[in-house]
């Protein structure tokens, strides 16, 4: 006799403070054995602020890769592909 797998519905609240999201337009990864921490910056000459601090376990960071890659397949498959941009040689991007 199999056992049917019930699913349970799972209510998300999205604060109105966050609704509108930020801009990064930078971002720094760093790892432990247990976790990646990634911190979305967005940094404008003379100075950065941190604007995000997200907190994964390895597991769940392969899961985001894919659906990113999966995402960007789509959209330039709708849109065109993207071109990379070149690594600045200042490593916020910014001249002096």
């Amino acid at each position: 006799m199999s056992e049917e797998r019930k699913v349970q519905e799972i209510q998300i609240s999205f604060a109105p403070e966050k609704q509108g999201g930020v801009y990064a337009n930078n971002m720094v990864v760093a790892h432990s054995k247990e976790e990646f921490i990634l911190d979305f910056m967005l940094v404008t000459p003379p100075s950065g602020v941190v604007n995000a601090r997200i907190i994964m376990s390895p597991g769940h960071v392969k899961r985001v890769i894919a659906a990113l890659a999966q995402n960007l397949r789509h959209y330039e498959e709708q849109f065109g592909k993207i071109e990379e941009a070149s690594e600045p040689k200042n490593p916020f991007g910014f001249q002096a």
